[in-house]
């Protein structure tokens, strides 16, 4: 590992944290280095407040150093005014005479331009450094900008034998097929994503909340497909808990290809992520229009017999888990792996 990966990982560490709180906004860490050791680190915590390139700035106690130093940043240094001002006149202004970056913005109002005037104003830039590892803790937000959609994630539990759900309706709501613990885990992921997408017939059936409530974390925005408006009124996705958007015959037709259609329709409202947790018929729908980038299964232990098959899918298994007896497969779509 060189000094300059080193402390790019420790970028991509501090960026993480900002995990589900960023939106629209990506995923930046950085670090200050001065002598090969680190003065000053910081991560954008959340839209609006100050990026990540503020906070190392400001926690560097003898800023005298900063004119003999190197700051490292996991993505491009913003070059614009938004809700903070542009983060490469500041790194300019307090004369950091280095700077190492992950990868460039793709977004259209950076997209190179703060390299750009970092590069005018005779600063040594560094660009590449951990690329791969930069562009995948971004995911999200290089897929929005890029391809003009949200990231996809697919989730859903399964029988041993193949089923979602059991054929014939229970008085008790929802059959869980998963254990606590695994149910937990999905609540966490809710937290990290900016939307989470359900069918009408889950919403009917299930009456869900879609909401955090097993995990600390803020709710995701909720998005309901309910083409003739049958979702009774006093279910939970009207209460107040979260921001919820229905998508109706109004928005999109249905009888054209719902899924990019759906894509579309998310990336107008600037919907950056979303896990698709509806019954088989929805996942079905992003599985053949190949509009999906990750799938996360849950095998439990007990089999219905018979019921509803779960969705057919074909992608690599990039990871397995055991979680707490249950069995989590995580899998890649082949065809939308690279976010360029």
């Amino acid at each position: 590992m060189t000094i300059h990966e080193k402390f790019m990982r420790r970028c991509l560490e501090l960026a993480q944290n900002g995990l589900g709180t960023t939106y629209p906004n990506p995923l930046v860490g950085s670090v200050i280095v001065h002598e090969g050791k680190i003065i000053g680190e910081g991560w954008h915590r959340k839209a609006g407040e100050p990026h990540a390139e503020v906070n190392a700035i400001n926690s560097v106690k003898d800023t005298a150093l900063l004119e003999k130093s190197a700051i490292y940043v996991n993505l491009e240094p913003c070059s614009h005014f938004g809700k903070t001002p542009p983060c490469c006149d500041l790194i300019i202004s307090k004369k950091i005479p280095e700077i190492i970056i992950g990868i460039t913005d793709p977004h259209s109002k950076v997209a190179g331009e703060g390299i750009r005037r970092l590069q005018e104003a005779g600063k040594k830039v560094t660009i590449g450094v951990l690329e791969k590892d930069c562009s995948d803790i971004n995911k999200r937000f290089f897929t929005f900008h890029n391809k003009k959609r949200p990231y996809i994630i697919l989730k859903w539990a399964e029988t041993p034998d193949g089923f979602i759900a059991p054929k014939t309706k229970s008085e008790i709501k929802p059959v869980w097929i998963t254990n606590e613990t695994s149910r937990q885990l999905v609540h966490k992921w809710r937290s990290e994503e900016h939307a989470i997408l359900i069918g009408t017939q889950t919403a009917v059936d299930d009456n869900p909340t879609l909401t955090t409530r097993d995990w600390a974390g803020k709710n995701p925005v909720r998005i309901v497909i309910d083409r003739h408006n049958r979702i009774p009124k006093e279910n939970h996705i009207f209460d107040n808990q979260a921001e919820t958007i229905l998508i109706s015959g109004t928005e999109i037709d249905f009888n054209e290809n719902c899924a990019a259609q759906i894509a579309e329709y998310l990336y107008k409202r600037n919907i950056q992520s979303v896990i698709i947790e509806g019954g088989r018929k929805t996942l079905q729908t992003f599985i053949d229009a190949g509009f999906w980038d990750e799938a996360r299964i849950f095998k439990g232990k007990i089999p219905f017999g018979d019921g509803v098959k779960a969705p057919d899918i074909l992608g690599t298994i990039s990871e397995t888990h055991s979680i707490s007896g249950d069995e989590l497969l995580m899998l890649t779509n082949n065809d939308q792996h690279n976010y360029f």
